[in-house]
């Protein structure tokens, strides 16, 4: 039997508006993912930790804060030193587009803006871990 798809979610930061990553979460299990949803106030260091623990495919983190571009680097930044190179990191919120432009030449994945159909999200996960699952 194959492995689900374990993907972690979190709210990095001092950012309080959860409502979003919640929907999302919901229709992740739904559609048959694995979620652990760590919540808010996330420091980089208890992602990364936390994503090694549970040995995740993805790792999801939401920002409506303004902080993506210290928050998003220093994740990846743990994820090389952590050597987590097979997990897919990707993001969402209010970023703009020369931002989005910038974490994903740094090596983040996709970046999806406030109304992104979920199935958007979705199939694009499930496209990357299949096509790059250890």
């Amino acid at each position: 039997m194959e492995r689900k798809i374990r993907i972690l979610m979190a709210k990095p930061g001092l950012d309080g508006h959860d409502r979003g990553i919640k929907v999302l979460a919901s229709a992740y299990r739904d559609a048959g993912m694995e979620v652990i949803y760590l919540g808010l106030r996330q420091t980089p260091e208890m992602i990364v930790a936390s994503a090694l623990q549970e040995d995740v495919d993805v790792i999801a983190l939401s920002s409506l804060n303004n902080a993506h571009m210290t928050i998003f680097p220093n994740v990846l930044k743990l994820m090389k030193e952590k050597e987590l190179d097979d997990v897919l990191l990707v993001g969402g919120g209010i970023i703009p587009k020369k931002d989005m432009q910038d974490l994903e030449k740094m090596g983040m994945g996709k970046l999806f803006g406030p109304g992104t159909p979920i199935d958007e999200t979705l199939n694009y996960i499930v496209d990357w871990v299949e096509k790059n699952r250890r």
